[in-house]
């Protein structure tokens, strides 16, 4: 191995130990809940996995309003491979990132024949905390899949140029034809090909300027192709922002205030946001007009040095022109700028630093010490920041708490900061949040719906339908305010209103997430359980991979005790979805319905290996094991279901009956069981007989009979008006033993 072979060896070992340090802490993130859900988490398509069928759909349905079918095949792979584990997914993310970075070495050092200044490029490509969003975010597998293409297809280029042939054009066509499979961005590729002719590749003076475009021409058609569809889905989506919120000069004054904002960020990256608000941009703005000034005067000097230095003009056209899509002429989303759009176009910008350092230090060894010891100090700063960088994405709490902590007035981080606060129970301070945001932009659809679904959380029922009706007057199409509206009349009873809802849900979109099973439990509730049965045969008579429709026809099995047919649906949906913990757990209980106690305990167990933190999955365990006389066992999981899940009536009640009626006095323990109890009767407004017949035998249990006995009486009224007619005389005979100073013993 020759001495140049072996640096360039140590330098790429170097590329993967340090970018696996920078991004050492995304072991311990999860999942955010910006986009994450609407892309992989709660994603029907994604969870599926790859099927004939979901293949065909990768290629001809958008995911998430956005056309990438080789990334959408990624995630249905992630999902097969890991599941709901967050890790995986992200450490993919990051070995995409790693070889990209090679792959950029590479390509540098074989086009310019440096090896020091492509090292360098590389390394902060790697290294520089921008890039932190595109990696760490699960959601953003698009830009560094859509990087790796990108730079396969730049080395198909090189190979090509090399020694032209139809065969090579071919070849470079159909991986640019992969390319344009993971993200819309990448149409300026071709532009930038005609960049590297001029510099580094040096063709423009061999080549006639003819044939130079003419070689791009049809993978410029490729790229309108792609354009056509990425514009027409994310119309369709909502995601294009008319000119009528957001003007044309708004538009050119935030493009130019972008551009130098990026420059900035990229020279001191710190104050980095998921969001930055878009602000107002008038022309009659100093700092406008100054951004505008500074890009003239950068684009002009570029332009005019570059004639005797290229690298400094294909180096800023590098970094304008492929910004050119996410610029804002053409908004998408209400962000200003983002982090994630410059995972590419930073190369531009370290090109010209790069090569500029070598042109000044050029046989100057004093100024090259300099320059080694100074990019010392700028990869090691970057790999610190971008260590605390990954830190902010752990969860939504982190990530919105940060975003609120670095930026002003902004909307879109107070809404998610707000929803992540709902998410951990914490509703007081959600609703402020909620509120803060709807303060900002009064009109914003996702803040007032995610405030009604705090309302239905806390069974506000008519606030929460008066928001989600807001919401649908607004945007007839938005499918979560009419999913919600769904919810909340099935929670009134409303249930033909709920179901009208529901179909409008998958209207707008077929694969909305549970929107199939809460028509099917509509169905169930307003006694038409043959209809539900039918719609899920239908579905899956369309799609046999769908285990949701597997498991819903299942649930409605259940209904009629046709158990064996719904065991023989649920393997189905376990077949397809391995980690599919409601499966499992109906599972468990068609087993227990059927006797077969030792296999209901092992699909239960099976579930919590998904989710150690399933409380209705304990409180199932607790009831087999009750069943079995195994009452310690029985105890210890109603417990566990408690501590995890303190309003679960079942789970109460149960642990409270056994403690106070168990005949085992090492299990006895009366107060417990009181309060238990009580717990159990406060949270049914004292109004159900079981839950009172379970108070008065933890009273008997405590010795405090005239309380059981008063306890029993009402449990009586409440099973007459409930209709129960065989309670009654179970509690009578119950309260006999209370009147004569006995316990009841199960």
């Amino acid at each position: 191995m020759t001495l140049e072979r072996r640096q360039k060896l140590i330098i790429g070992l170097g590329l993967v130990a340090a970018t696996l340090a920078a991004y050492e802490p995304i072991r311990h993130n999860g999942f955010v809940s910006y986009d994450d859900p609407q892309y992989i988490t709660e994603n029907a398509n994604i969870k599926t996995g790859i099927t004939w069928q979901s293949l065909g759909r990768s290629f001809t349905e958008p995911h998430y309003f956005m056309w990438h079918p080789l990334t959408t095949l990624s995630h249905k792979l992630d999902w097969r491979l890991f599941g709901p584990n967050p890790l995986g997914h992200h450490l993919v993310n990051v070995m995409f990132h790693i070889v990209n970075a090679l792959l950029l070495f590479w390509i540098l050092t074989n086009i310019t024949g440096t090896t020091w200044p492509s090292a360098f490029v590389a390394a902060v490509f790697a290294l520089h905390p921008l890039q932190v969003e595109s990696v760490a975010w699960a959601s953003e597998r698009k830009t560094v899949l859509s990087g790796l293409f990108w730079f396969l297809t730049i080395a198909v280029y090189i190979w090509f140029t090399k020694r032209p042939s139809l065969k090579r054009y071919i070849f470079l066509f159909l991986v640019y034809g992969l390319c344009i499979m993971t993200k819309p961005v990448v149409v300026t590729l071709p532009l930038v090909l005609i960049l590297l002719d001029y510099w580094p590749l040096e063709r423009a003076g061999k080549v006639s300027s003819g044939r130079l475009v003419a070689e791009k021409i049809p993978l410029l058609i490729l790229s309108a192709i792609l354009s056509v569809i990425t514009f027409a889905a994310q119309h369709k989506g909502g995601a294009v922002v008319a000119l009528g919120k957001i003007s044309l000069g708004d538009r050119i004054g935030n493009m130019f205030t972008s551009y130098i904002s990026y420059i900035g960020e990229t020279i001191w990256p710190t104050e980095l946001a998921v969001i930055y608000p878009y602000r107002s941009t008038s022309f009659s703005d100093a700092s406008t007009v100054g951004c505008i000034i500074l890009f003239v005067l950068m684009l002009f000097l570029s332009i005019y040095i570059g004639r005797q230095r290229k690298y400094l003009a294909v180096g800023w056209l590098w970094y304008i022109g492929i910004l050119v899509p996410v610029i804002g002429l053409i908004q998408s989303g209400s962000q200003a700028m983002a982090n994630r759009y410059m995972y590419i176009p930073i190369l531009g910008l370290l090109i010209i630093v790069a090569w500029g350092v070598k042109d000044l230090i050029s046989n100057k060894r004093n100024l090259q010490i300099v320059a080694a010891i100074s990019a010392g100090a700028v990869l090691t700063t970057a790999l610190i920041l971008t260590r605390t960088q990954v830190r902010y994405w752990q969860d939504s709490l982190t990530l919105f708490e940060h975003t609120l902590r670095v930026t002003e007035n902004n909307q879109i981080a107070e809404n998610s900061y707000g929803c992540a606060l709902f998410d951990l129970g914490r509703e007081n301070e959600a609703i402020l949040h909620l509120n803060k945001a709807l303060k900002i932009n009064p009109l914003s659809k996702d803040t007032r719906c995610n405030l009604g679904k705090v309302f239905l959380k806390e069974g506000k029922l008519n606030e929460a339908i008066a928001c989600f009706n807001e919401v649908a007057k607004q945007d007839e199409n938005h499918a979560e305010a009419h999913y919600n509206l769904g919810v909340a009349f099935g929670r009134q009873k409303r249930y033909d209103e709920a179901i009208q809802h529901f179909n409008k849900v998958l209207k707008i979109d077929p694969h909305y997430p549970d929107a199939y099973k809460k028509i099917g439990l509509a169905l169930y509730e307003s006694g038409r359980n043959d209809e539900a049965i039918a719609l899920f045969n239908g579905i899956l008579q369309k799609n046999e991979g769908s285990a949701e429709a597997h498991y819903n026809l299942a649930v409605a099995l259940v209904r009629q005790k046709k158990f064996d047919e719904a065991i023989e649906h649920l393997a189905k949906a376990l077949k397809i979805d391995p980690n599919y913990p409601d499966a499992r757990n109906r599972m468990g209980l068609a087993m227990l319905a059927t006797d077969r106690f030792d296999e209901a305990i092992e699909n239960f167990k099976k579930a919590l290996q998904t989710n150690t933190r399933q409380a209705e999955v304990y409180a199932n365990l607790g009831s087999t094991y009750h069943q079995l006389g195994e009452y310690e066992q029985a105890i210890s999981n109603w417990t566990r279901a408690v501590e995890l899940d303190p309003n679960n009536v079942s789970a109460l009640n149960n642990l409270a009956w056994t403690l106070a009626t168990v005949n085992d006095a090492s299990l006895q323990d009366a107060n417990k069981a009181i309060g238990l109890a009580r717990r159990a009767c406060e949270l049914t407004k004292d109004e159900k007989a079981e839950q009172l017949d379970t108070l008065a035998a933890a009273y008997a249990a405590a010795g405090r009979f005239e309380e059981a006995v008063k306890t029993a009486k009402q449990a009586i009224d409440a099973a007459k008006a409930e209709g129960k007619e065989d309670q009654i005389s179970e509690i009578q005979s119950h309260m006999e033993l209370y009147k004569n100073g006995q316990r009841y013993i199960h």
